[in-house]
């Protein structure tokens, strides 16, 4: 499914501001860019965009209480300014499987005062000497690098605001359901407009 359609569906029933959970995971992203997320969002506090072939964040909206960023398996290889910008409450923040392969390029994060948590599995950065101290020495605020702290100790399992927010979002079956039959209801849709073209045609002499 495409972003933009994604996004639609879950706008289905409530308002932007009314979204405090997103995911967007495995839909296609256009040109490598967030299509359709915008600033009415201004209450989401965990967003997910996992493989959706992001290429860049710029247009990424302000998102003023975003706390939870998950934007593993895509191609970002910079650009990270903007997350200072307009997520300037991020705490977690998950940039695994992207192409970050220098310690400087995460150096827009030290702009993110409440960043606690960050993993970057899979990125070359980690193959770098000293890579963790680098890391750490980087972004004094962060608590969490790739699960454990910098003497080592692992981060508990989960947080209690993710849970919250897993709790409080809706079924993922009812997801699915309301999913397929929103793709249903725009197949009709484009039924329809091609029933009005045919007829058209018809009429004419």
């Amino acid at each position: 499914m495409e972003m933009k359609k994604r996004l639609m569906l879950e706008l289905r029933n409530r308002k932007a501001a009314d979204v405090k959970e997103l995911v967007l995971d495995n839909c296609r992203s256009d040109d490598g860019k967030i299509i359709g997320l915008t600033s009415e969002f201004e209450n989401l506090e965990f967003l997910s965009m996992i493989n959706v072939n992001l290429l860049s964040v710029a247009n990424l909206p302000k998102l003023p209480k975003l706390k939870k960023l998950e934007l593993s398996d895509n191609r970002i290889s910079g650009g990270l300014e903007v997350l200072a910008e307009r997520t300037p409450n991020l705490t977690h923040l998950n940039l695994s499987g992207n192409k970050i392969k220098e310690i400087n390029t995460l150096e827009p994060l030290k702009k993110l005062p409440h960043l606690m948590s960050l993993d970057l599995f899979n990125c070359e950065v980690t193959m770098l000497n000293n890579y963790r101290e680098s890391v750490f020495e980087l972004l004094p605020q962060l608590t969490f690098l790739d699960g454990f702290d910098a003497d080592d100790q692992e981060a508990p399992d989960s947080d209690p605001e993710a849970e919250d927010l897993e709790e409080n979002g809706e079924d993922g079956e009812d997801d699915e359901e309301d999913e397929e039959e929103f793709e249903d209801e725009l197949d009709d849709e484009e039924d329809d407009e091609e029933g009005e073209d045919e007829t058209t045609k018809s009429l004419l002499p």
